[in-house]
């Protein structure tokens, strides 16, 4: 009896370090031994004994998550623990606002072929042609703004 109950608690401290180091391994580990400390309960006590811990391996587990997501982030420790703030900066501002770009005359900084350097307003972006390939110094019509780049025809 003592090496179930040592194995339930096993699992379940496991499933609790699985907050603080998440990954699913501690609870995969922890899991895995509750459910060897059931088939033990089983194979000796019997089938009544062995449902019986399995409704109470699911009761304690489903209580344990409870306080994890929803009581644990509420308390001093759990302020510490989980991160709450939102991230909302970004990684590249985009190069410019589409209303002022597009449909403005620029100049091939580079041979298009299709990416390269174009200059407008004494800026240099980087642009997609849509025509094809475009020789340097060329004139271009800025059309649309992707992402990160502007999409330019031949003038």
């Amino acid at each position: 009896m003592t090496l179930i109950v040592t194995l339930f608690l096993i699992g379940l401290v496991c499933l609790c370090f699985e907050v603080i180091t998440p990954g699913g391994i501690l609870g995969a580990i922890g899991g895995i031994f509750m459910l060897i400390g059931c088939v033990l309960v089983w194979s000796t006590y019997g089938a009544t004994a062995g449902l019986t811990a399995i409704v109470a391996v699911l009761i304690l587990a489903g209580i344990l998550v409870y306080i994890e997501i929803f009581v644990l982030p509420k308390t001093r420790i759990g302020r510490g623990i989980f991160n709450n703030s939102a991230i909302t900066g970004a990684s590249q501002p985009p190069p410019a606002s589409e209303k002022d770009v597009v449909g403005r005359e620029c100049v091939a900084l580079t041979t298009l072929a299709p990416t390269g350097y174009v200059l407008l307003d004494g800026k240099r972006y980087e642009a997609r042609s849509l025509s094809g390939y475009i020789e340097k110094d060329a004139l271009l019509i800025v059309s649309s703004l992707d992402t990160f780049t502007l999409q330019v025809t031949k003038k």
